[in-house]
C-alpha cells in the first residue's frame, strides 16, 4: 500500500474513531486498515493510536501527526486547484523564443493587442535564431522558419515562407531592370549565409515557362543577418532574394520593387512554424497564444498554406 493511501486511512481513523468506521469511509475493509495503521505505527516507531477492546484512542503523538497530515493534505489540494486553474485559464508566464526577423517584424507588433486580451499573462522573449532545445530551456513555444524534427515536439505550420526577388528603385534606374534569368549574372546580388549550415541560400529564378530553378551567381556581398540584407538590398547593394516577411514593409513602401511574382521553395521544411513540446493537457497560455497567431496573421492575409506575396503585383516600371 502506497504512503498517501496509508495517510489516507490514518486520517480517516482520526475522524471516524473505529477501525469499521475508516474501512467504511475508504471503501476497504476493518482489517485492512488495521494492518495499515500498525504499518505507518512501526515505520514511524510511535503509537498513534491506544487499542482496548472497547475502544481506539489517538495518541499524543497520533494528535501531532495527524495535525501535520491533515495541513499536508490540505496544501496538496490547494497546489492542484492552483495548478488546474492555471492549466485552464489564461494566466502566468508564457516563455516564447522566436527568430530573430519574424520576432522583430511579426511577432512583436502582435504583442500589445495580445497582452491587453489577456492581461493575466506576463511574456519572456527569446529572439535568437539559434534552435536551441525548448524542453531544456523550459520554453513554451518557439516560432520557427524550418523546424528541428523533434519526436518530443509538435510543429504547426503558420505559412509558407515565400521569397520575392528584390532590387531598390534607384538601383534598377542606375542598372537595367534584368529581361530573363541569365541577366542576373551581370547584376550585383546580396546573399545570405544560413547560421545554422554556414552554407549560403540558394537562388531561383524562373525560365522561360515561368518554372523556379537554382541558379548559380556570385554574390557580392553577404550577410547572415536577415534585416542586413534586406536594408542592403534597399541601399542599392544589388538583387536579394526576401522572404515575404522580410520584404512586406519595404515593398509597401516602394522601397523595394519585385522583379517576379514570389515563389516557394519545394524543401517541405520550407515555412514559419510554431513549435511547442508534446502535452495531453495544454496550457491554456499556450493554447489561446497559438488561436492569436493564427488570427493576426489571417488578418494580415496568411495562413497556413497561403502567403500575402501571392497577391502581390510585380509590374517594374519607372
Amino acid at each position: 500500500m502506497d504512503k498517501l493511501r496509508t495517510l489516507e486511512i490514518f486520517l480517516a481513523t482520526c475522524d471516524g474513531g473505529s477501525f469499521a468506521s475508516a474501512a467504511k469511509s475508504c471503501n476497504t475493509d476493518p482489517s485492512t486498515v488495521s494492518k495499515a495503521i500498525s504499518r505507518l505505527e512501526a515505520q514511524l516507531g510511535l503509537t498513534l493510536f491506544q487499542r482496548s477492546t472497547r475502544q481506539l484512542r489517538i495518541s499524543s503523538a497520533g494528535e501531532r501527526y495527524a495535525q501535520t497530515v491533515r495541513k499536508m493534505f490540505q496544501d496538496l489540494s490547494a497546489c492542484e486547484d492552483e495548478l488546474r486553474e492555471s492549466n485552464e485559464v489564461p494566466k502566468g508566464t508564457l516563455r516564447i523564443s522566436s527568430a530573430v526577423c519574424y520576432g522583430h517584424l511579426y511577432l512583436r507588433p502582435m504583442l500589445k493587442a495580445f497582452c491587453q486580451r489577456y492581461p493575466d499573462i506576463r511574456l519572456e522573449l527569446e529572439i535568437n535564431d539559434l534552435h536551441v532545445d525548448i524542453i531544456d530551456h523550459d520554453i513554451d513555444i518557439a516560432l520557427r522558419t524550418g523546424y528541428l524534427k523533434d519526436s518530443r515536439l509538435i510543429a504547426r505550420q503558420l505559412s509558407p515562407m515565400d521569397f520575392l526577388t528584390c532590387a531598390s528603385p534607384s538601383y534598377l534606374k542606375e542598372r537595367g531592370i534584368p529581361a530573363c534569368a541569365e541577366d542576373f549574372a551581370n547584376h550585383s546580388w546580396v546573399g545570405f549565409r544560413i547560421k545554422q549550415t554556414g552554407q549560403l541560400q540558394p537562388i531561383f529564378l524562373p525560365d522561360k515557362a515561368g518554372q523556379y530553378l537554382p541558379y548559380e551567381l556570385h554574390r557580392d556581398h553577404i550577410t547572415d543577418d536577415g534585416e542586413t540584407m534586406a536594408n542592403m538590398c534597399i541601399d542599392g547593394f544589388g538583387v536579394a532574394q526576401l522572404p515575404h516577411f522580410l520584404a512586406k514593409q519595404a515593398l509597401q513602401e516602394g522601397k523595394l520593387v519585385s522583379l517576379y511574382p514570389y515563389f516557394r521553395p519545394p524543401h517541405p521544411d520550407s515555412g514559419v512554424f510554431v513549435i511547442y513540446p508534446k502535452r495531453e493537457f495544454m496550457p491554456a497560455r499556450v493554447r489561446v497564444f497559438i488561436e492569436f497567431l493564427n488570427e493576426s496573421l489571417q488578418a494580415m492575409g496568411e495562413g497556413h498554406n497561403y502567403t500575402w506575396a501571392q497577391n502581390w503585383q510585380h509590374e517594374v516600371s519607372f
